[in-house]
């Protein structure tokens, strides 16, 4: 089976050749880390010990950040190594937790490379972030003595009903991992069904319930590099996708008539999409303006555009109620905890099954509203506009909602400490 997975593997890899090649002809600049890729460059790694903790893009490094600062604090002497697959993760790790940890690429998932990069790192343990599973690589680890550990672990309907085509070979992959923390009692009947021993499988929670809110004084800071006075309401559409900015937008242009002041800022999930975003603005009759623009003058009737990464949580501060997106188009929605740990009401749509706990969550605690298409997206957020009052005790049950259910970090210290450390 290892065999078949490789060769198909590799057939994949070059059907994507092109497309590849395409890609970086037309974002020049974009960082590839090919040699890494195939497991070369150990140049400026770390001294040992080292620990190795995989985070394939933006939002698993996200979730990554308060359990790396938690393993330095418990093991100083251990040095992490973060891989990610896309430039835009790489981003985010150099950004928030260098120089507390270097960055690789991880490697395509070939016997050749994958021995590679082990023999390089040489880490005393491996943790990734929210099932990142690839066999030659688990096989490797196994074959080496290095323990592993799935952490923040869930699996999205799409991905359940895949890997159920293959449980057997599955059974056997997964047998090669110390311990399983899952988010959710229904992440941890899924990994089980795949073929995960019962008695390794234990639900921790979402690490990014434990990320830290913003420091005080934090949203003046950004008004005034976002160019805010302070009067405007804002309105942060966060990490949509296409399908989901026509329809923020003609919510925006009727709430405008209502609130003439509202501020709109879109966040696509994809920073590759700030141009055509910024074509739906103007097709729109409106005007835009860049974040990396900002705070210079702007038009006060200007959507803001952000097209920087890691950004956005933080930005969240500003707002007086959030969208989330991914959720009007049946992608399966976006973290809707980081707007919630600022005490921001939350609106989302109804595709919300890769983030369905924590939604479930919001939605119990009467901190979120669930819309379906602009028409009810324009009503609820023109009535959290219109009273404030609502709109604080919305934000603070969210709050509360999502501090009540910290702890993910601690618990999944302590599995790393029992089964990765050998209780060192």
């Amino acid at each position: 089976m290892y065999l078949l997975y490789t060769c198909l593997l590799g057939l994949l890899v070059l059907l994507y050749a092109p497309v590849f090649v395409v890609r970086r002809l037309v974002t020049q600049g974009v960082e590839v880390g090919l040699l890494q890729r195939l497991g070369y460059r150990s140049a400026g790694l770390p001294p040992e010990p080292r620990c190795w903790i995989h985070a394939v893009s933006v939002g698993e490094v996200m979730a990554a950040v308060p359990l790396v600062h938690a393993v330095r604090r418990r093991w100083p002497e251990l040095h992490p190594v973060v891989t990610t697959v896309t430039p835009t993760g790489a981003r985010i790790v150099k950004d928030q937790l260098e120089p507390v940890v270097t960055h690789r690429y991880f490697p395509l998932d070939f016997p050749g490379a994958v021995a590679r990069a082990l023999a390089a790192v040489r880490p005393r343990f491996f943790v990734a972030l929210e099932t990142e599973i690839w066999p030659n690589f688990l096989r490797g680890l196994q074959r080496r003595g290095i323990p592993a550990m799935i952490a923040n672990g869930r699996i999205s309907d799409r991905s359940f009903r895949r890997y159920r085509l293959v449980r057997p070979f599955m059974r056997r992959v997964l047998a090669g991992i110390a311990v399983f923390a899952m988010q959710s009692a229904e992440d941890a009947r899924r990994i089980i069904a795949l073929g995960a021993p019962p008695e390794r499988v234990v639900v921790t929670g979402n690490l990014k319930s434990d990320a830290v809110p913003n420091e005080p004084g934090a949203e003046q800071l950004w008004r005034r590099l976002m160019g805010l006075s302070g009067a405007e309401p804002v309105w942060i559409a966060g990490s949509t996708h296409r399908g989901e900015e026509e329809l923020l937008l003609e919510a925006f242009v009727s709430l405008r008539r209502r609130h003439p002041l509202l501020v709109l800022v879109i966040a696509p999930r994809h920073p590759e999409r700030v141009p055509e975003v910024e074509r739906l603005i103007r097709g729109r009759g409106l005007t835009s303006v860049r974040r990396t623009a900002l705070p210079s003058a702007r038009d006060t009737d200007a959507v803001i555009v952000l097209d920087t990464v890691g950004e956005l949580p933080q930005l969240y501060q500003l707002s007086q109620v959030v969208f989330v997106g991914g959720s009007l188009v049946p992608l399966g929605g976006h973290n809707m905890l980081e707007p919630a740990l600022r005490r921001k009401p939350v609106v989302f749509g109804p595709h919300t099954s890769n983030f369905r706990e924590g939604a479930e969550l919001l939605v119990t605690a009467g901190a979120a509203l669930v819309i379906k298409d602009a028409k009810e997206l324009e009503g609820a957020l023109d009535g959290l506009l219109s009273h404030p009052a609502r709109r604080a005790a919305m934000g603070e049950a969210a709050f509360e909602a999502v501090v009540g259910r910290q702890g993910a970090v601690l618990q999944t210290l302590e599995l790393i400490e029992r089964f990765l450390m050998g209780g060192a």
